[in-house]
């Protein structure tokens, strides 16, 4: 039984490192994540990018070996390599830069916390037991469908818990579901009341969008419409020599600032100017 489940340990440590790997080589925003990270503190802001980069084509490649036959003992013993540096790398984070982004798996911005330790040290572990098995994980899966299926299941859904990067993809969700039925704003609005516009004004100075763009903002709020579930305002705003709009799109009927959404308008030729979540082009 302990072979069998170990058999199936590859699968999960290879999914996880090919996501990993596929995000560092091809993510959008993959360069804005190497260099707002601890990474270029260790080896220069020249070399972050390039670094980033090969640490996840290493992951891509390892990952595939996990994932493609045959078994190899190698391919655990790398990917148990790999994980411990990994923890190595938190760790460096954690001392000389504790808000930096862990940048593992998406661009969303999560400083390292206990979470991020223990799945690196979860898929260590996984990566270690890897070497206990005697079949490929495709045969064990074969050998008995429905077990494996949960076992797989189960230790997806801890790495999935154990990493704040994902947790816009399944925590946020459920907090905006409480909040529906919860609270007081997504109570009024579901009975139809109208939500005060000072009210999404007060959410948007306390969003992340507004505490990157205030300063650029030079009017009080201009107009406001509401386009679903959102509520747009606009105010007029100065990015260097050029005259602007900045325009914010707040939740209307749930109180989520990070959710704001944000962006500066030049008002000579339309031009988007910055983005919240994105670099701002040089002024």
């Amino acid at each position: 039984m302990v072979a069998w489940i170990t058999s199936l340990l590859p699968a999960v440590v290879g999914g996880v490192l090919v996501w990993a790997g596929a995000f560092k080589l091809a993510g959008r925003r993959a360069a804005a994540v190497a260099r707002r990270g601890a990474l270029p503190g260790l080896v220069g802001k020249d070399r972050a990018v390039p670094v980033y980069r090969a640490v996840g084509g290493v992951e891509l490649a390892v990952g595939a070996l996990l994932l493609l036959p045959p078994v190899a003992a190698a391919d655990a013993v790398a990917s148990t390599v790999l994980c411990v540096g990994f923890l190595g790398f938190l760790g460096y984070s954690r001392a000389v830069a504790p808000e930096s982004s862990c940048g593992c798996l998406s661009d969303k911005h999560t400083p390292v916390r206990w979470r991020s330790f223990a799945r690196a040290a979860v898929l260590a572990v996984a990566s270690g037991l890897a070497l206990l098995g005697t079949a490929h994980w495709v045969d064990a899966v074969a050998s008995r469908p429905a077990a494996a299926v949960a076992v797989l299941l189960g230790a997806a859904l801890v790495v999935v818990a154990l990493s704040e990067d994902l947790d816009g993809y399944w925590l946020m969700p459920l907090r905006r579901l409480r909040v529906r039925l919860r609270h007081p704003l997504g109570r009024t609005a579901a009975a139809g009341f109208d939500v005060p516009v000072a009210s999404s004004v007060q959410q948007l100075l306390r969003s992340p969008a507004y505490l990157a763009a205030g300063g650029w903002v030079r009017s009080d709020l201009l107009d406001t419409w509401d386009e679903g579930e959102w509520r747009i305002l606009n105010y007029a705003a100065r990015y260097g020599e050029r005259q602007a709009t900045a325009v914010f799109a707040v939740p209307r009927t749930r109180y989520e600032p990070a959710e704001v959404r944000g962006a500066l308008v030049d008002e000579a030729d339309r031009s988007v100017l910055w983005q919240h979540a994105q670099e701002p082009v040089p002024a």
